[in-house]
């Protein structure tokens, strides 16, 4: 536990952005996780959910297309969004602009602090999108 320097957070590049666990169970918070994700134009995280756990969204920069359960919204910097535990969740930025969250997950379960399981492929979420 104590201050977590930017220099000190791991920043892992993906193809839709870059992922940041700010705090993890390996930081000695027990019960709650915190991720900053940029999402880059066209990037996302599909229809997911993570058993057990309530999330809070918050946009730091930028607009994304945040999805709760069957439910859509816009949200920009200053928005956020509370999903249920277990509750299906995607994010999706459609603009031209990269698109920063503060994400925070508790209970932290795990060395991570949160599991996820894609639901991306099974209906109604293969094709909520298209609808």
């Amino acid at each position: 536990m104590g201050f977590r320097p930017a220099g000190e957070i791991e920043r892992q590049q993906h193809d839709w952005g870059v992922f940041a666990p700010v705090t993890t169970p390996r930081e000695g918070l027990q019960g709650i996780v915190t991720i900053e994700a940029t999402f880059l134009p066209g990037g996302c995280h599909e229809f997911h959910r993570h058993p057990g756990q309530e999330e809070v969204i918050y946009v730091l920069e930028g607009t994304i297309e945040q999805w709760v359960e069957e439910e859509r919204r816009t949200l920009s910097a200053g928005d956020a969004a509370a999903i249920g535990a277990s509750a299906v969740h995607a994010t999706f930025n459609d603009g031209t602009a990269p698109a920063k969250i503060l994400a925070i997950l508790s209970p932290a379960v795990g060395e991570d602090g949160y599991g996820v399981e894609d639901v991306s492929g099974e209906e109604p979420w293969s094709t909520l999108r298209r609808t």
